[in-house]
């Protein structure tokens, strides 16, 4: 078994497909309009199934905003710098909410962006085998 997506319902499907493509670099991988049940459909992601787990966002026609409920917690992304993705992150018009550092009571690197609907995403300091090398 393997998580194929997470899906979430957003109120402007163009300004959340551009968040998660020009903020935080993934691609829209397809967009399926069903106009029958008033819904459209799209897929984004750091590569598709069934190699990399997918974002699908909602929209349902007419419906510009959710309540988001105190449930939804985050989606996390590994950047290898989470500093320079949060000052990313704000040159290219997005939200920080939480700028980078250290998770309390531990090393890890961590900050938090919101989307165009409020969505938290937690962004976690990953380096790479190349850059742990090289520190």
């Amino acid at each position: 078994m393997r998580i194929l997506h997470t899906m979430l319902r957003v109120g402007n499907l163009q300004a959340s497909i551009d968040f998660y493509t020009k903020i935080l670099g993934m691609s829209l991988l397809r967009q399926p309009d069903n106009p029958e049940y008033k819904y459209t459909l799209a897929f984004l992601g750091y590569g598709s199934n069934p190699e990399h787990a997918e974002l699908e966002l909602t929209y349902n026609y007419g419906v510009d905003s959710y309540d988001l409920g105190s449930a939804y917690g985050h989606i996390a992304i590994a950047v290898p710098d989470a500093y320079q993705a949060c000052a990313d992150v704000k040159a290219n018009g997005g939200n920080v909410t939480r700028e980078a550092g250290p998770v309390k009571g531990g090393k890890t690197v961590i900050a938090f962006v919101q989307d165009p609907d409020g969505y938290k995403i937690e962004l976690i300091e990953r380096k790479t085998a190349d850059q742990a090398t090289s520190l």
